[in-house]
């Protein structure tokens, strides 16, 4: 019966490097990736091999898929798995790296952000449209909007960070530090623009700081606690397996 356990990323725009590094010391414990899972990978009980990973952004068209892994299988990665646009493969140490010029690298941040980048930004804007509602409204709608923009933005900050991060790889790969610094710098600029909203809002304000404090906790540990979450649901499967 095959052996199978669950790992956790860190968030391929966060940390791609350091997941591929420890997709690598596994391989070489003999468990080997074989799927994406939400929020990590699945492994599967092998014979230990070293084999270094990579990753590729790419939305393929239909009848796309054979040409576009025969390329890669061409020059000595073999496809393990995709998800979406995310397709992950393997090669043995001294492989030529998949993005070794500039501008492959920058093409590869660029078809992540945008396979995510409109969403988000759909997202962002009707988070800012809630906020919005919350100053134009008065009384119980008023507090009304305030708990829907709370929701909102708890997911919204996590997911605008994300693509933030992506750019700001992106222009710091194309070496334009003119652009990578202000893109660093956006959400400190989107908190203070929520912190000032809620003080108009909220007229109390320790009222308000508890708000603040309670939407900026959320956006941290919503992720954190899903991200706990599954890595023990799938430790103790696996024990039971």
């Amino acid at each position: 019966m095959t052996q199978t356990k669950y790992i956790t990323s860190g968030g391929l725009a966060f940390s791609e490097d350091k997941d591929m590094k420890k997709l690598r010391r596994f391989s070489l414990k003999g468990w080997h990736v074989s799927d994406f899972k939400f929020m990590g990978y699945t492994l599967e009980k092998g014979v230990s091999s070293d084999y270094i990973y990579s990753v590729d952004y790419r939305s393929l068209k239909e009848g796309e898929d054979e040409e576009y892994f025969d390329l890669f299988s061409t020059a000595g990665w073999t496809h393990v798995t995709s998800e979406g646009n995310i397709h992950l493969f393997r090669a043995s140490p001294g492989t030529k790296p998949i993005h070794s010029e500039r501008e492959t690298v920058v093409e590869k941040h660029d078809n992540l952000g945008g396979s995510m980048k409109w969403f988000i930004i759909s997202l962002a804007l009707i988070t800012a449209l809630a906020w919005l509602g919350t100053l134009l409204s008065t009384g119980s709608l008023q507090m009304t909007w305030v708990v829907i923009a709370g929701i909102l933005s708890i997911i919204a900050i996590p997911a605008t960070w994300t693509l933030i991060t992506i750019y700001y790889n992106k222009w710091k790969a194309k070496e334009n530090k003119g652009l990578a610094t202000p893109i660093k710098i956006l959400p400190i600029l989107f908190l203070i623009m929520v912190v000032v909203i809620i003080l108009l809002v909220v007229n109390d304000f320790s009222s308000a700081v508890r708000t603040l404090a309670s939407m900026v906790i959320g956006a941290i540990a919503l992720p954190t606690a899903i991200w706990i979450i599954m890595s023990l649901y799938h430790k103790l499967r696996g024990k039971r397996s």
